[in-house]
């Protein structure tokens, strides 16, 4: 809930923790809010990079998941009095929609294929 690198490095660590056997990396952005990626480093034992400023080709698969984000959350929206529960919700169908990169299965199905870990059920997403 906060932008703050204290808060931002708990909770990518704390989402990430059950997973982080999988987790070999992170790209960050370069705002302040990554700042404490070395606590996040520690945590679940990968390393982290950062993309060039104005780069944003580098995180292509984050600016891809932005642009699906913004059909629920517009850019004009503020994001202050969005639910916990809406977020869930649009996290939800957009990892269950097929996705042409993965084949046109899902990437809660390749997650699971991958991982044997059923995404939908680390509490993360559970509705």
């Amino acid at each position: 809930n906060s932008k703050h690198k204290d808060g931002v490095s708990a909770a990518i660590s704390t989402l990430l923790r059950p997973v982080k056997g999988f987790v070999y990396s992170i790209t960050y952005d370069n705002g302040k809010e990554f700042s404490g990626h070395e606590q996040v480093n520690k945590s679940i034992n990968c390393k982290s990079y950062f993309a060039k400023a104005y780069h944003s080709w580098e995180r292509g698969q984050n600016e891809n998941a932005n642009g699906l984000l913004r059909q629920y959350f517009p850019k004009t929206m503020s994001l202050v009095n969005v639910a916990c529960n809406e977020v869930k919700i649009a996290v939800n169908k957009l990892n269950s929609r097929p996705r042409k990169c993965l084949g046109f299965k899902t990437p809660y199905q390749v997650f699971f294929e991958r991982t044997g870990i059923d995404a939908r059920q680390l509490g993360v997403v559970r509705l």
